[in-house]
């Protein structure tokens, strides 16, 4: 069964999985807000994730990058719980303590395209919803495509 976007969001209403507290203690993936990086004049993007105060969400809880590349992303916890962040970035993942009200700086290099998870894992906050994407646009480098055949697109 499929449903249109407008069918799926009066369902997610209708079960409690679109808010804070209501089936879930947090937002179930993929129904919060989406938000996007923005370039700067070098190349770099940048862009800010905060935790609202009694959400146990990421706001935006997906994060689009146009391309692939170096992204310094800064993370504000605005709730009264300490939480983390646990973040992808190629070599080694980057994790970030954050007190209530306090924030937090990383810089990310994700190279490729497709989705990135990023977590606070932490006291469960994950199993409560504080579980985000961050989403590479594009496609692959060429020196990735050197030895595939080309494959069919849709």
């Amino acid at each position: 069964m499929t449903s249109t976007a407008q069918e799926r969001s009066a369902l997610l209403s209708k079960l409690g999985l679109d808010a804070q507290n209501k089936g879930p203690l947090g937002h179930v993936l993929g129904t919060g807000n989406i938000g996007q990086a923005t370039e700067r004049g070098d190349g770099r993007m940048e862009a800010t994730i905060r935790i609202n105060e009694d959400e146990l969400t990421w706001d935006p809880q997906i994060l689009v990058l146009p391309h692939g590349g170096d992204l310094e992303l800064t993370l504000i916890n605005d709730d009264r719980n300490t939480h983390c962040a646990l973040l992808p970035s190629n070599g080694d993942r980057k994790f970030i303590w954050l007190v209530n009200h306090s924030r937090g700086r990383a810089m990310l290099n994700l190279d490729g395209p497709g989705y990135y998870w990023f977590s606070s894992p932490t006291g469960n906050d994950e199993g409560r919803g504080l579980t985000g994407a961050i989403v590479v646009l594009g496609d692959v480098p060429p020196e990735a495509k050197l030895d595939r055949p080309d494959q069919p697109r849709p």
